[in-house]
């Protein structure tokens, strides 16, 4: 089963629309993507690069990852949003970041990697006390 998405950068200057399929969806609680997603796991869903129409130019940055390989991540230059990870040298998949989908909630992670980095505290959000919204938190 495919499903059409749609998703943008946070200003609006990069915007894409692409075929993925939602049992691919996948989890990962490296380091590199709690760095660079500023959060304790990132989640993604992989498409061939050729199923991914994009306006905008994201700018890339080529990192070693822990697996030994080189990763471009892409990101838009104005407001830094990320939106995808790609092989370095000749992309053909292009691993887009859910935080910048639309129907982000419709694609749950089918699996989890690098569960060994994971945060060991991810399990226990459900008894943490819930707010709609931010502003009704007592802690802001």
């Amino acid at each position: 089963m495919t499903m059409n998405i749609t998703g943008q950068c946070h200003c609006g200057a990069i915007r894409f629309t692409a075929l993925v399929d939602p049992a691919k969806v996948f989890a990962c609680h490296c380091a590199d993507c709690q760095i660079f997603s500023g959060a304790p796991f990132r989640a993604v869903v992989p498409v061939p690069a050729g199923q991914v129409q994009m306006t905008g130019s994201p700018k890339h940055y080529v990192k070693v990852a822990a697996s030994g390989n080189r990763r471009a991540q892409a990101f838009c230059a104005d407001c830094g949003t990320q939106l995808y990870a790609t092989e370095a040298d000749e992309p053909k998949t292009l691993n887009i970041r859910l935080g910048c989908v639309t129907e982000r909630a419709q694609l749950k992670p089918t699996v989890q990697l690098w569960r060994a980095s994971g945060m060991p505290w991810l399990h226990d959000l459900d008894a943490a006390p819930a707010h709609g919204r931010g502003r009704d938190s007592p802690l802001l």
